[in-house]
């Protein structure tokens, strides 16, 4: 899946090797695009968007991937659709309390533990320091156990694959497969650096707030939340814009570093799909989504 300025694209490859494409329009309410504009809380409102763009891109994948496009409908294609639409919207729903649980449990599990080690750590700088080192090895553990799994490697390959497209283009070389697998599967915008950020951007938060009592603590890290969202996202920003200074280009470090775990080298399979979804959006984002193309949308939405 790629996004520009005005649309969003995913490719797939069907099971007789043809590519189908997914385009869903960035049409935010004018209020919404506001508070787009407004630093610290833009971070939280992108963060919103972005879930919601990709939950639907993620139910028309799902949805289109493994169907025959030989083979005509039947009622019980029809109700199998109907049923794999419904069963991923749930997956959909589910998916967001499982980030707001998450985010609950890496913000609150890292507060008990550092507790138990007060009476050797007892300052508040050394327990907001324990805290984090907690938080970074529970994201860390998390991340390399799933990327264990056959289908999240599979799509952490995939998200290698959309960086090479994005670097080779960047680089201003021809996207071929060939010119893609060359480049670096690793990039300073990506979402990855995002969650590593609230980490350390939290940390430096927490120093302006007590650590006791133990009420307080996880009250303050609760309301804190969507603050260190907000101030993370404009740290991501702020790496992006000075990738190319030498001196401030290692400020970006610990997010690619972490990539190396969130993204895989991909197949050139893979590498294919995604240069077919970045020409898509080229075109679309300059000459819009034809007629020809709008039925694939709305055989989704049906």
């Amino acid at each position: 899946m790629f996004g520009g300025k005005k649309q969003t694209v995913t490719a797939i490859r069907r099971l007789d090797g043809t590519f189908e494409y997914f385009y869903l329009e960035k049409n935010s309410p004018k209020w919404v695009t506001n508070l787009k504009r407004v630093p610290f809380i833009r971070g939280i409102v992108a963060l919103v968007e972005s879930s919601a763009i990709g939950s639907k891109h993620l139910t028309f994948a799902t949805d289109r991937y493994d169907e025959d496009p030989n083979q005509p409908k039947s009622e019980e294609k029809i109700e199998k659709k109907e049923s794999k639409v419904a069963m991923w919207l749930g997956v959909a729903v589910i998916g967001v309390l499982s980030f707001i649980f998450a985010k609950f449990v890496m913000t609150l599990i890292p507060v008990f533990l550092a507790q138990l080690f007060r009476f050797l750590v007892p300052g508040d700088v050394g327990q907001v320091i324990l805290e984090s080192f907690f938080k970074l090895l529970l994201l860390l553990t998390y991340i390399f156990a799933i990327s264990q799994t056959p289908i999240i490697k599979r799509v952490f390959q995939y998200h290698g694959s959309e960086h090479k497209v994005i670097n080779c283009y960047e680089n201003n070389l021809p996207l071929t497969v060939s010119n893609v697998q060359k480049q670096s599967r690793l990039h300073y915008r990506c979402g990855s650096s995002f969650i590593l950020f609230t980490v350390i951007v939290g940390m430096f938060i927490y120093f302006l707030v007590p650590t006791d009592p133990l009420w307080l603590r996880v009250v303050d890290r609760i309301l804190l939340i969507p603050v260190v969202l907000g101030v993370a996202f404009e740290v991501l920003q702020l790496t992006n814009k000075c990738r190319n200074i030498p001196v401030l280009r290692f400020l970006g470090y610990p997010g690619l570093w972490l990539q190396l775990i969130t993204t895989k080298e991909p197949e050139d399979a893979q590498v294919e799909v995604a240069i077919a979804s970045f020409n898509e959006l080229l075109r679309i984002e300059k000459e819009g989504v034809q007629e020809v193309d709008l039925p694939r949308n709305l055989e989704l939405l049906e």
